[in-house]
């Protein structure tokens, strides 16, 4: 791992990508088509929610932070007429698994075991107060197969620290469409994420002008310096509350897992979009 780079961070670029394979690839999708979930948004949204139960959409608003409430609305409840909470589940993991089994077909089973062991061994050490998210997929019960409990871990690892971020976001006073506002004048497309995340133009300029109001941006929507260390420091804080869980773990231990962690994860990305998840691209 850099030596520029929090150890939190360095690891979250690593087991992200690991993750993300749910949402985007091919047997992802056939899985939740199997389970009678058609569409990205009926999909994501029973993805990444089934661990909750079958909610409504308040609850989903609020944890996921940055998605449009008419767009959480459009997919939920009624997204669990489709499938249950328990078939989501059981697809998400399958769809998955079946992705890292091609993926990884060629990396010793020996190195997946063990990053899939000490990703789990980090994840249940977690400290989820305040994290439901993480708190809720720490509760699920362990898988048997190797890929899927790599992936499970994964995934529990990086709602804990999306929780955190959500939390270091509503510390420096953002709301859902602020934030990704601020994000892309700082490097990404508005048109690439405003659309998958369901902010009409109205919602996305009353948030620029909000943002502008507050010294964040300019009037020409570029970010200014006070933004830009106020975005420092919630990104800081964002490793800060990811960080706890790695302080035990002397630093050559964090580097052997770092070295067996990376070419798993670029295999992952490998075959990933560039998506609005913060991740540098390192392709």
């Amino acid at each position: 791992m850099a030596d520029l780079v929090h150890p939190a961070r360095a690891l979250w670029w690593l087991f992200e990508p690991v993750h993300a394979v749910t949402y985007f690839l091919p047997e992802g999708r056939a899985a939740f088509e199997e389970a009678g979930l058609h569409g990205r948004l009926h999909g994501y949204f029973a993805n990444r929610s089934a661990p909750l139960g079958a909610v409504d959409a308040a609850p989903v608003v609020a944890a996921f932070f940055s998605f449009s409430p008419a767009m959480v609305e459009r997919a939920l409840p009624e997204v669990w007429s489709h499938a249950s909470p328990e078939e989501a589940l059981a697809a998400r993991l399958k769809g998955s698994a079946a992705t890292l089994a091609r993926l990884l077909e060629h990396v010793d089973r020996a190195q997946v075991e063990l990053v899939a062991e000490t990703l789990e061994q980090a994840a249940s050490r977690l400290d989820c107060a305040g994290r439901v998210l993480a708190a809720a997929n720490a509760g699920l019960p362990r898988p048997s197969g190797v890929y899927e409990r790599l992936w499970q871990a994964a995934t529990v690892m990086r709602e804990h620290r999306g929780d955190g971020h959500v939390a270091a976001l509503v510390a420096a006073g953002l709301d859902g469409c602020e934030a990704l506002v601020v994000r892309c004048a700082m490097d990404m497309r508005r048109e690439a994420l405003q659309p998958l995340r369901g902010w009409t133009d109205a919602e996305w300029e009353a948030a620029a002008e909000r943002l502008v109001e507050r010294g964040w941006l300019t009037t020409g929507g570029a970010i200014t310096e006070l933004g830009r260390i106020r975005h420092q420091a919630l990104e800081a804080a964002t490793d800060l509350a990811a960080t706890r869980v790695w302080e035990d773990y002397p630093r050559a231990e964090l580097d052997r897992l770092a070295a067996a962690l990376k070419p798993i994860s670029a295999l992952c990305r490998s075959e990933l979009p560039i998506n609005p998840v913060g991740l540098p691209d390192h392709r």
